[in-house]
């Protein structure tokens, strides 16, 4: 199953994300109750109405929240919203990634405002992000995800609209999209885009969100079949267009087509030690995969071809690196399109000789057939940590990952 996020008109709020999910087919009902579960743990605040509401918005029916809620503060620390948020998780019994992306989100944004202002993580104090609205979007969404079980689903995400104009805060009058929204999107793999909408589409708890649920950033839609659709409904009201996030729920073919760039350099006067040191700088600077082969050239000439796979983003630093690093006169570039088996990453914790790990693997399905990966420098770690060869511990391991997957 693959989940296709689309902010490309109306941008994202975490209330937007909310509703599409609800609308996809979370339960309205547990979710509500989940929030209301949650008041206890924000203190000074109350909830004194909270639904979900269908409703047309420039004539597209959506879902919309309707939340009404009193604040006895107008900021609070940074710290204590995620206390809250952690503490309200744990009394809902929501498993152990549902904690950890809930408590990704809040910190993603806790981070952003520490290196906007220069000052520690645990002296960041919000204002518009204090109220109980934040903990009522992520709580929520995160509900709503393992009520959809989506946590172990492919999410994909378009480029995301963040409006224009300028934006007014607590600190003032800034350009939008503002430094908090930058500052999130910063090194994340999503792309924005702006729009003449001249209102801030995009909101900070909207984009700490995303960038912790989408995996995938692509530029359109998937080959899919599509399963069900949700709409989830802004405040906002624009008279171009509606104001309302979708989310697409379907099903890949088999296999994921992309297009990568292909790098390549003949070398006949690099060691082998430059060579197997060229293949970790490359790897560090973003190639998804070299290769390096021996082979005969003019004259008789031995030589090694190095080949580097990489995005199109990634293609003049690699080169770089490879001019640099074996002092090459020309580089071959050249575009190819994948065949890709679709995979998940996960995380799980495991326990091997009395100490706990944290262990990354990559499961694929392919004709309805599971198989899985582990991460080789986990695997390195372990082995070293349990004094074990990595053969002897990829197969402990392996056992008790299929008894969690199967």
């Amino acid at each position: 199953m693959v989940l296709v996020i689309d902010p490309q008109i109306a941008g994202l709020s975490g209330d937007m994300l909310l509703c599409s999910l609800v609308d996809l087919g979370a339960d309205k009902n547990k979710i509500i109750r989940a929030i209301k579960n949650s008041e206890k743990f924000f203190p000074h605040s109350s909830i004194n109405k909270i639904d979900f509401k269908k409703i047309q918005k420039n004539g597209i029916k959506s879902l919309e929240l309707i939340l009404d809620f009193h604040d006895d503060v107008n900021e609070r620390k940074g710290i204590e919203i995620k206390k809250a948020i952690s503490d309200s998780v744990d009394y809902l019994g929501l498993s152990d990634k549902a904690k950890k992306f809930a408590e990704s989100c809040i910190s993603t944004l806790i981070e952003a405002e520490s290196r906007i202002h220069g000052i520690s993580e645990d002296s960041v104090h919000f204002h518009e992000a204090s109220s109980i609205d934040t903990l009522v979007d992520i709580v929520g969404v995160t509900t709503a995800l393992e009520d959809l079980n989506l946590f172990d689903e492919k999410i994909m995400c378009l480029p995301i609209s963040v409006g224009s104009g300028t934006v007014t805060f607590s600190h003032g009058t800034l350009s939008n999209p503002a430094n908090a929204i930058l500052e999130i999107f910063k090194n994340s793999n999503l792309v924005i885009k702006g729009n003449p909408a001249n209102e801030e589409l995009t909101t900070p708890t909207g984009a700490c969100v995303l960038v912790n649920l989408a995996d995938t950033v692509i530029e359109y839609y998937p080959k899919m079949k599509i399963n069900s659709i949700g709409y989830g409904a802004g405040q906002k009201n624009f008279e171009s267009f509606s104001n309302v996030v979708k989310i697409v729920r379907g099903t890949e073919d088999d296999f994921e087509i992309d297009s990568v760039k292909v790098l390549e350099t003949n070398v006949d006067d690099v060691s082998g030690e430059i060579l197997g040191n060229l293949i970790e700088k490359l790897m560090e600077k973003g190639a998804k995969d070299v290769s390096i082969y021996h082979g005969i050239t003019k004259k008789g000439r031995p030589t090694n071809l190095v080949s580097v796979i990489c995005n199109e983003q990634k293609v003049d630093e690699l080169v770089d690196a490879l001019v640099l690093e074996t002092g090459t006169l020309g580089i071959r570039i050249s575009e190819s399109n994948r065949f890709i088996v679709p995979r998940i990453s996960n995380t799980v914790k495991l326990t091997l000789n009395g100490t706990s790990f944290e262990v990354n693997y990559k499961k694929s399905i392919f004709k309805g057939k599971t198989d899985f990966k582990i991460e080789f420098d986990d695997l390195k770690k372990i082995s070293n940590t349990i004094n074990k060869p990595i053969k002897e511990t990829e197969s402990l391991l392996r056992k008790k990952i299929e008894k969690l997957e199967f």
